[in-house]
């Protein structure tokens, strides 16, 4: 593999005293240039961390120009934190912090290292190292799930001894596993660039009346999933999604809808420039025939006629042309009878 850059984010994590074997690890990978907030350096010297880089370590976003004593410069590649940016194959944070987290998704840029995440287009990941308790605090478990939302990607934390002495879940991941897992990502093909695909996800809602539905189980996360892969191999991506609890996807187009009718309305709307759709959605076969204006009381037994709801797929397939469709058969019998039926 050509030589890539990583750029290695270290907090003030105590797990910061495994950053010099995690940087002898990595350069075995690609070129390490080393990014320390303040608090990392009570744990680990950027001399240390100099000499096992071969590189030189970034400390502060304005550290270059006092050791140079220069104003700051007018010339777009003098300024560190955007050719850092741009030099980056991979941001790697490790330790991270919870500190560091929060900033990420608050989009907080007071050092060069959160600075530098909101510059870079890069892929991120991260690899958290806490005490047990904090790690399962409510508040970080929302920050973890936001930004792997937003496409950063996470190795650990793993459990064992932590600096208090106690066993949990928070210890940095072993360095073997972070090292391996940068590889990955500095190894995925971009194949998709320039390619637009077109993904439906989660369930559809077929009201009953203003407060009743009819659904199914799906929790759309295969769908933002597939979204997600994509997006990291480059693509251009639009998601058609049915309700879900899930955050949208940063970097996709995303388009929200309730019905299945709904739902058909924008898949032929977008499907036209679409060069792949892939049909992820557990779009409900049937719907209410009439919808009641007002809430239906329980006083009375009654009737519920159903209709059928458009087969989304089999519609837009007799457009398909040269692009690829991808659907699924989500069976309780005779599955793979059933799905070449509906191949």
């Amino acid at each position: 593999m050509p030589k890539k850059t990583i750029i290695l984010g270290v907090t003030g994590s105590i797990a910061a005293i495994k950053a010099e074997n995690l940087v002898k690890r990595l350069k075995g990978i690609g070129r390490v240039i080393v990014v320390m907030t303040e608090a990392a350096r009570e744990f680990v010297s950027p001399e240390r961390l100099v000499k096992v880089s071969g590189n030189r370590v970034v400390t502060g976003l304005f550290e270059r120009y006092r050791k140079e004593k220069t104003c700051l410069p007018a010339g777009r590649e003098t300024v560190e934190h955007i050719s850092l940016a741009e030099e980056a194959n991979l941001l790697l944070i490790a330790p991270a912090t919870a500190n560091i987290m929060a900033k990420l998704v608050n989009g907080i840029a007071d050092d060069m290292l959160s600075t530098l995440v909101l510059a870079t287009q890069a892929p991120i990941l991260i690899a958290p190292a806490m005490n047990t308790d904090m790690w399962e605090n409510a508040i970080i478990q929302e920050n973890v799930t936001k930004l792997k939302a937003r496409g950063y990607g996470f190795v650990g934390p793993v459990y064992g001894r932590l600096a208090s002495g106690r066993m949990g879940k928070g210890r940095l991941a072993p360095l073997g596993r972070i090292v391996k897992e940068s590889e990955k990502i500095l190894k995925e093909k971009k194949e998709l660039i320039k390619k637009r695909i077109l993904i439906t996800a989660g369930p559809t809602q077929e009201p009953l009346d203003p407060v009743r539905f009819i659904s199914n189980r799906s929790t759309g996360r295969m769908g933002y999933a597939l979204v997600q892969a994509a997006l990291s191999r480059g693509a251009e991506v639009t998601l058609i999604s049915g309700p879900t609890q899930l955050l949208p996807p940063s970097g996709a187009e995303v388009i929200n809808v309730q019905t299945a009718k709904e739902m058909r309305r924008e898949v032929l709307r977008n499907f036209k420039k679409a060069d792949v759709f892939i049909s992820c959605a557990a779009v409900a076969d049937y719907r209410p025939k009439k919808r009641e204006k007002k809430k239906i009381k329980g006083e009375r037994n009654f009737t519920l006629e159903l209709e059928r709801n458009p087969d989304i797929l089999k519609e837009v397939s007799k457009k398909k042309g040269k692009r690829i469709l991808v659907g699924f058969a989500l069976e309780t019998e005779n599955l793979i009878k059933n799905a070449k039926a509906k191949l």
